[in-house]
């Protein structure tokens, strides 16, 4: 690590890489280059990628379209992990090709929860009496 290497460059080098490596896998799964019936047959979005600070681990969030079958779809993303790591190694040039892990992105079901929760005519009653 050079002497001009600060935590705030390393954070924005951690969100580029990660950024790229989003942007590869979602042009990948939009172009149906995985020869996977499941992920053929799906519309799955790459929401985020979070990059470990060695660069050598990438957990890849997704999403299937309006949640539909994401078990099956993560199912098939894992199966063909390797072929995602090599896509990206070859892509972005970096010094390690990084290991993927899949995850469901647990974000839009948390934010449809708190949406209900804020609804609820007690809370409401709360929150408006608070003001």
């Amino acid at each position: 690590m050079s002497k001009h290497t600060t935590p705030e460059t390393r954070s924005v080098r951690l969100l580029k890489v990660g950024e790229q490596v989003r942007h590869v896998i979602s042009e990948l799964l939009a172009r149906q280059t995985v020869h996977d019936d499941v992920l053929t047959g799906h519309t799955v979005s790459v929401t985020e990628v979070r990059m470990s600070p060695d660069l050598r681990h990438a957990t890849v969030f997704i999403k299937a379209l309006l949640g539909k079958d994401e078990d099956e779809v993560l199912k098939a993303l894992r199966t063909n992990t390797a072929f995602f790591q090599k896509e990206v190694a070859g892509k972005l040039k970096l010094k390690y090709a990084a290991k993927i892990k899949f995850l469901a992105d647990e974000s839009f079901d948390e934010a449809t929860r708190i949406d209900m929760l804020l609804a609820d005519p007690r809370v409401r009653r709360d929150v408006e009496g608070d003001a």
